[in-house]
């Protein structure tokens, strides 16, 4: 996943929670953590237990969210200069008029207080393969893994003298991770009409230009399935398996090639071992670390691929 990708499922994640966005750029984002995204990611169990227990007043978490740690630190650095320029110009400007003051005539300038801010808020770069990346994509999975979803209807449909009925399809977020020493992700958002069984790719894309909810709108309907959803299912897993007939799979030839390579000289080194007379405890020992590197090698470099599901859902749209 790239930075974009990163920043955008990590806010969109946020504002799922209903958490409190304070700051957002392209580099970073300052969120005041939900309740419920609180539990999910600081792993607070007792905190929030002695909450449940007393009713006293739940106080969550602030973060700020680093995506581009080069670009948050030019930005901060900018914003700081402009500041420290503003309070240069501030500063003068109430020494002067501190100067004709009362207090001024007895006791010089008086500085301002210092302004203290809210509770600290912590810092954490975020990129693709960091623990709270992770973290969130298993909140995520946990939280979100299956959806009841209904598109909303327009006032005039609100009005309207008869009920429109809905189309319902089934929504599957595929993730497929191809890996030997190497290793590359894909995601692919699949939507299948329950009713007539026309795949659509990029189903997020259709999904981001209209407005969910969980609650079914007024005067709609909302109309069985023709397709059952293990069906629907099976429809979605062969559209998966056909594209990855079409994959380049010049990666898993060179893998196993290094693979060939790497064989070769573990081989080579372990055989002058095993043929030095020594006692019989020491070349079992040797035999055994033999086995477990050419297991190490073999795991490490042998090209595989793992399809799973992140999470799906059902979506009743117009």
């Amino acid at each position: 996943m790239s930075k974009e990708e990163v920043h955008s499922y990590v806010v969109t994640y946020l504002e799922a929670m209903e958490c409190q966005i304070l700051e957002k750029s392209p580099a970073h984002v300052t969120v005041k953590l939900s309740v419920e995204a609180d539990k999910a990611l600081t792993n607070r169990p007792y905190y929030w237990g002695f909450v449940d227990r007393t009713g006293a007043p739940a106080e969550t978490m602030s973060f700020t969210f680093i995506f581009d740690a080069e670009a948050h630190l030019q930005a901060e650095e900018s914003a700081k200069k402009k500041a420290e320029a503003e309070t240069a110009k501030a500063s003068e400007k109430v020494s002067n008029e501190g100067k004709d003051s009362i207090l001024g005539r007895y006791f010089g300038h008086v500085p301002a207080l210092p302004q203290i801010g809210p509770g600290r808020v912590l810092r954490e770069n975020i990129a693709y393969g960091s623990s709270r990346l992770k973290q969130i994509f298993t909140a995520s999975r946990e939280g979100g893994a299956y959806v009841n979803l209904f598109e909303q209807s327009s006032k005039r449909q609100i009005s309207a003298s008869t009920p429109k009925s809905y189309e319902p399809w089934l929504g599957v977020c595929f993730k497929i991770e191809f890996s030997c020493d190497m290793r590359k992700e894909e995601l692919h958002f699949l939507g299948v009409s329950l009713m007539t069984g026309r795949i659509v790719e990029n189903f997020g894309q259709v999904l981001s230009k209209k407005e969910l909810s969980p609650r079914l709108p007024e005067n709609m309907h909302a109309q069985a399935s023709r397709i059952p959803l293990a069906a629907a299912g099976e429809m979605l897993e062969q559209h998966i398996y056909a594209r990855l007939k079409l994959v380049d799979y010049s990666w898993a030839d060179a893998a196993k090639q290094r693979l060939e390579e790497e064989l070769a000289v573990v081989d080579m080194y372990y055989e002058d071992l095993l043929k030095e007379e020594q006692e019989e405890e020491k070349k079992q020992a040797v035999q055994d670390q033999y086995n477990t590197r050419r297991s190490e090698m073999i795991w490490q470099y042998e090209p595989k691929i793992h399809v799973n599901t992140i999470s799906c859902g059902i979506f009743h749209l117009k």
